[in-house]
């Protein structure tokens, strides 16, 4: 008597979004958009440092008692650092591996560089590691206070301040936050593009969206440090 013979088990959807270079690419625009949405969420906290220091640390302990009483302390700020660093790490990994995938896929180098690399590209990739490095500077800078010389633990408005009388804070954030500007601006239309947003009429549209998400974002951070380097907040 034959045997049944076990049918072939589908890959779950989950797996598929992993192993396929498509499934990568879409990752990487939801968790680019996770981000997205987190970073005006964040920009308008900071921007509240224009109001004194009673109403920016107001705010940092509001977020400490965000979700309360169905929640405890705390507890909706750290969902929102989880959902944020899964994001952080879903959307370094893809970037990696499709660097990977890319650069395997064209073993031979090319004679004129620019032919295989454009700006948009290494403007991504290199805005990446910027922003991976700053990521681990802000959090040593103002959350773990490690390297905030003249940090006050509880007084986030006094550690801000602390923070941008330095040159070297100053060039650390602003940097990062030019690198962040640049990355948004090609990677909102990219995320469209993924998702399937994108089309000839739209494409314009699009791109002027990307400009202005960009740029207000990135005024809206720098904002800060020139705020306290002007002596506007003190």
């Amino acid at each position: 008597m034959a045997l049944a013979t076990r049918p072939d088990r589908r890959p779950s959807m989950a797996r598929t979004l992993w192993d396929t270079t498509v499934g990568k690419k879409t990752i990487m625009a939801v968790s680019g958009l996770v981000m997205l949405l987190y970073l005006y969420a964040h920009m308008f906290g900071n921007l509240k440092i224009f109001f004194g220091p009673d109403t920016f640390n107001g705010y940092a302990h509001w977020l400490r008692t965000l979700g309360e009483p169905v929640l405890h302390q705390a507890w909706a700020l750290w969902i929102i650092r989880v959902v944020l660093a899964a994001s952080v790490v879903a959307h370094g990994v893809c970037a990696y591996q499709l660097s990977r995938r890319d650069l395997a896929a064209r073993p031979v180098g090319y004679v004129h560089r620019r032919a295989r690399t454009g700006y948009a590209t290494r403007t991504m990739r290199w805005g990446g590691v910027i922003l991976a490095l700053f990521v681990v500077w802000h959090l040593l800078d103002l959350t773990t206070l490690t390297v905030n010389r003249n940090a006050e633990p509880g007084h986030p408005y006094q550690n801000v301040e602390a923070t941008f009388h330095t040159w070297y804070g100053d060039v650390v954030y602003i940097v990062a936050m030019l690198a962040l500007g640049l990355h948004i601006r090609h990677g909102f239309w990219s995320a469209a593009q993924t998702l399937g947003a994108g089309s000839a009429t739209r494409d314009r549209a699009l791109k002027a969206t990307g400009d202005v998400l960009a740029a207000v974002l990135t005024a809206g951070f720098i904002a800060v440090p020139v705020g306290v380097m002007t002596g506007i907040v003190h």
